[in-house]
């Protein structure tokens, strides 16, 4: 696996378990099976692996979370682009809420 590269500009070993962590968290009592949490930790994985990179920074591994966490559910998304894009006002979450919103597809009737 790469280092991580945090904000500060200090590198660190990648840690499974926050990664884990992170993805608990922002699904904390949502409807979402461990099977299929599992399965986006690993896509995140693969994409690590497969960048060819040594070095990944925290921002592109928040990217990666996001793209799985829109995928696996749209509030666990919210909640986790609210503390990674650190959110200063309601227009942001609007704005948030408002970019997933627009993804829903058309319910049949």
């Amino acid at each position: 696996m790469p280092y991580v590269v945090k904000k500060n500009g200090s590198r660190t070993e990648y840690a499974a378990a926050k990664l884990r962590g992170s993805l608990t968290l922002a699904l904390r009592k949502r409807p979402v099976a461990a099977p299929a949490v599992d399965a986006a930790i690993l896509s995140i994985e693969e994409k690590l692996l497969t960048s060819g990179q040594r070095e990944v920074d925290t921002g592109y591994i928040g990217e990666l979370v996001m793209k799985e966490l829109k995928r696996l559910d749209k509030i666990a998304y919210i909640r986790f682009a609210s503390v990674y894009k650190n959110f200063e006002d309601l227009a942001e979450f609007q704005d948030a809420i408002a970019e997933v919103g627009q993804e829903r597809k058309p319910r049949k009737a």
